[in-house]
């Protein structure tokens, strides 16, 4: 059910409770004294700020020590970086170094195993030539061996047909007052001639006889003579080997050539 509001009704209700109110005692001389100790809060604040300060100012020494230990931390780590950055500068031109040396080694290296390869191979053209020049001094040993005995031999059957020889050319000596020189040279002699001029018994006529090729050639001859008469006389010769003959006929000759 719905109440019905009365505006006289509230007025005078609220005229009588201000009356009421103003008559009753205060409620703040009903409360009790309080004693707040602002002297206590003031000491306690002091001892506070006093103890902040010097947490403050151990904070900030602290701060201070470890900011100096850092920048001491700091520059020691700049100052081992700087050296390390040396050393390994260092060790760089040193790795630098080596390797410039490793491929200065690997040069001379390979010019060595060059030079070795190269003086190996002239051992080898040396030994190869030794080995021939031994085989060709056997070789040449050998036939000297064989000439030498072979001389040996002639000159052994020269010596027994020089028995047999001597006297008769001591009586060709003898008889057709001659002599026989040797020219220093293998298979050739000089005839010398004497008592060939009549007005000059002491004068001398000679010639050459040239026997290496086996056929005998006169190559020089004083006094001068006749070409066709010689080659007649070492025709003889040649054909015949009658040297007693043929010594006959170029004194003969001579005689003729100096009358």
């Amino acid at each position: 059910m719905a109440t019905l509001f009365e505006p006289s009704l509230s007025s005078t209700g609220a005229m009588r409770s201000s009356v009421h109110l103003a008559d009753a005692p205060s409620m703040a001389d009903s409360l009790p004294s309080i004693s707040f100790g602002f002297d206590d809060l003031r000491d306690r604040m002091a001892r506070f700020t006093e103890k902040f300060d010097s947490f403050i100012a151990k904070g900030r020494k602290q701060v201070l020590a470890e900011r100096n230990h850092f920048r001491v931390n700091v520059a020691e780590l700049q100052e081992e970086q700087r050296v390390k950055q040396k050393n390994i500068e260092l060790l760089a031109h040193k790795s630098s170094d080596h390797a410039r040396s490793i491929e200065k080694e690997a040069v001379e290296t390979a010019e060595m195993h060059a030079a070795i390869a190269s003086i190996t191979h002239q051992r080898d053209t040396c030994a190869q030539h030794r080995d021939r020049v031994r085989t060709e001094t056997a070789a040449v040993r050998k036939q000297i061996a064989q000439r030498l005995a072979a001389q040996q031999e002639h000159a052994k059957s020269f010596d027994i047909q020089a028995s047999f020889n001597n006297p008769e050319l001591d009586f060709w000596q003898s008889y057709l007052a001659m002599r026989i020189d040797g020219m220093g040279v293998p298979d050739r002699l000089k005839f010398v001639f004497s008592h060939v001029d009549e007005k000059n018994w002491g004068r001398e006529a000679w010639f050459e006889l040239d026997m290496e090729k086996g056929d005998c050639r006169v190559i020089c001859v004083k006094p001068k003579l006749e070409p066709d008469q010689i080659k007649t006389c070492v025709r003889r010769l040649n054909e015949n080997r009658d040297l007693g003959g043929f010594l006959k006929g170029m004194r003969g000759l001579f005689i003729a050539a100096l009358k």
